[in-house]
C-alpha cells in the first residue's frame, strides 16, 4: 500500500505523493548585534540591508556589557539622516532613546544611568522614511567630578 502525505489548506485538499519532496529555505540573515565597547568610536555605514523598522526606515544594533550605577553617554552623529539611538535592557526594554542632542542638530545624544549589569543593545536609526547613509558612534562611561 502506497503512503500518501495529505497537506491541508483554508480553500483546498492538495495529495502529494510521497516520492515528491520540496526544498525549506532558511532564513538567510540571523540577528547579530556587533559588539563593542566603551570609548570605542564606530564608523559605521546604516543600509536598506540593516534591520526594517517598520516605520520606512533601518536600523543596526550593538550590544555592549554595562555595570549597574554606571553614567553614560551614547553620542550618534550623522551628515546622512536624521538619527535616532535608542537603548535597550537584554529582554527587549527600552530604557532610554534620543532623537536630538539639541534643538538645532538631527544628531542623537542619549544620557542614562545604568540599574542592572548586564548586556545592552544600542540600536542606530533614521528617523522616518529613509536608506539611512554613514554615522559615528561612541559610548563613553562619564565620570563623577570629585570636588
Amino acid at each position: 500500500m502506497n503512503k500518501i502525505n495529505l497537506v491541508f489548506c483554508y480553500f483546498c485538499l492538495l495529495i502529494i505523493p510521497p516520492s515528491l519532496s520540496y526544498p525549506v529555505f532558511a532564513q538567510s540573515k540571523i540577528y547579530n548585534p556587533i559588539p563593542i565597547e566603551e570609548n570605542q568610536l564606530i564608523t559605521d555605514k546604516l543600509t536598506k540591508d540593516d534591520i526594517p523598522t517598520g516605520e520606512g526606515g533601518f536600523a543596526k544594533d550593538y550590544f555592549i556589557n554595562l555595570e549597574k550605577d554606571n553614567q553614560i553617554a551614547i553620542d550618534l552623529i550623522s551628515d546622512d539622516f536624521d538619527s535616532l539611538v535608542v537603548l535597550i535592557s537584554e529582554n527587549g526594554a527600552t530604557i532610554a532613546e534620543n532623537d536630538d542632542g539639541s534643538d538645532s542638530e538631527s544628531n542623537s545624544l542619549l544620557f542614562t544611568r545604568i540599574t542592572e549589569s548586564g548586556k545592552y543593545i544600542i540600536r542606530v536609526k533614521a528617523f522616518g522614511i529613509t536608506e539611512g547613509g554613514n554615522f559615528t558612534l561612541k559610548v563613553s562611561r562619564l565620570q563623577p567630578i570629585k570636588p
